[in-house]
């Protein structure tokens, strides 16, 4: 399918119309005539946390927001080079999001799973928020029952909850966060201490049965109840009033069929949501032939838009809070593929924002495994080509996302 971006304006501007015509449903409101709605589940969130959630809301429709995992810190031939990055090596601008995994962080290591600096880690996230972009942060928490990390299994889950043998570990892990975030402080120009809003992102891909959390290994109300009490340990117990709450189940177990119920599993209530996210890793993989490679277009559309549509129904953004392509192995990837979807109809065009995961170091881990392209990387014309379609938006592309 060819990019909506590269058909002169009279024929995109066809083509939207008849999109909007034939989606099925009532179809999301223009943007440009949008004032924020929808509302943080924290009632105290800082004005830069409530900022950013609303201006966020304001650009969906007419912009998605790019983003990478630990952008800053290393990429495919380079480790810890003062302001470098492999997107802004090949397009020329940071991308507009950037990813941060604290794995590691509970268990007193002083860098991540990726061997990232949590030192290093902090300065960096001050550094995306002074030049305008947005801090994402996972956590592969390692697992506080039989200390191994996420991957390992086990009946994990109903021991951290209140009453549960070790539930207090559980709290000192979640300390360990507080105390890292609220070293994420920077002064505006009036000389005011600032609390970096962050889109925390725990307990992902829950869905699944490769982590200790998730569905293969706990039941759903114990995972509802650990959603719950995480958000309720640091919001209300501890004051962190910096973060924004995202939701993301793993594409991969969600069947076509019966999406919105496969999603909504372990869904912890509205009131503990900031983000509709899902992570789709499954729809983006490289196709054998152009049938096969329609087939998996029409399915990331599809579940774009289902996840639009469940964050239509409950007042939230959506999101695609990680994903991505290893290797890269289709040159058009960015256009023909990514783009391709996110621009395909009214629906698909709500997703706020796309994080594709880390570009590993080849020296260090002796493999290829990256999701974003770096200069010399058959995709990288294409990847300028998806930088410049003004629906893209990189960090040199954004608004003051942190202001009413």
């Amino acid at each position: 399918m060819m990019t909506p971006g590269r058909f002169p304006a009279l024929f995109l501007g066809c083509l939207l119309f008849l999109a909007a015509c034939n989606a099925s449903g009532p179809q999301p409101s223009d943007s440009k005539t949008n004032t924020p709605t929808f509302q943080l589940n924290d009632k105290n969130a800082t004005d830069e946390t409530r900022a950013l959630y609303h201006n966020l809301q304001k650009l969906q429709g007419n912009h998605v927001l790019f983003g990478h995992q630990d952008d800053l810190a290393y990429g495919v031939n380079w480790i810890n080079e003062d302001g470098r990055s492999d997107v802004k090596d090949t397009v020329g601008a940071y991308p507009a999001i950037t990813g941060w995994e604290i794995g590691g962080l509970a268990i007193g290591n002083d860098a991540n799973l990726d061997r990232v600096n949590f030192e290093e880690m902090k300065q960096w996230i001050k550094d995306v928020y002074l030049r305008g972009g947005i801090n994402t942060i996972s956590w592969h928490m390692y697992n506080p029952v039989n200390g191994k990390n996420s991957w390992s299994g086990g009946d994990t889950v109903k021991h951290m909850l209140p009453g549960g043998s070790h539930h207090n570990k559980f709290k000192r892990y979640l300390d360990s966060y507080i105390a890292f975030n609220k070293q994420l402080l920077v002064k505006n120009s009036a000389g005011e201490e600032i609390h970096i809003p962050i889109i925390f992102r725990p307990w992902h891909e829950h869905n699944g049965d490769w982590f200790w959390w998730a569905k293969g290994h706990t039941n759903e109300a114990d995972y509802k109840s650990l959603w719950r009490f995480t958000v309720e340990y640091l919001r209300d117990t501890h004051q962190q009033h910096n973060l924004i709450y995202a939701f993301s189940p793993d594409r991969s177990r969600m069947n076509l069929d019966t999406f919105e119920a496969d999603y909504l599993w372990g869904y912890p209530g509205d009131e503990y949501i900031d983000i509709i996210g899902f992570d789709n890793y499954h729809d983006l993989k490289p196709a054998d032939n152009p049938e096969e490679q329609q087939a998996k277009l029409q399915s990331l559309v599809f579940s774009l838009e289902q996840v639009a549509k469940i964050a239509k129904k409950k007042n939230k953004l959506a999101a695609l809070s990680e994903g991505g392509s290893d290797g890269i192995a289709n040159p058009h990837f960015w256009t023909e593929v990514l783009l391709a979807g996110l621009q395909d109809n009214t629906y698909t065009r709500q997703i706020s924002y796309v994080v594709v995961w880390r570009n590993a170091n080849k020296e260090i881990e002796k493999r290829d495994h990256f999701y974003a392209p770096f200069p010399e990387h058959p995709s990288a014309d294409d990847f300028r080509d998806f930088y410049e379609n003004p629906f893209v938006l990189f960090n040199d592309g954004l608004p003051d996302l942190y202001s009413h």
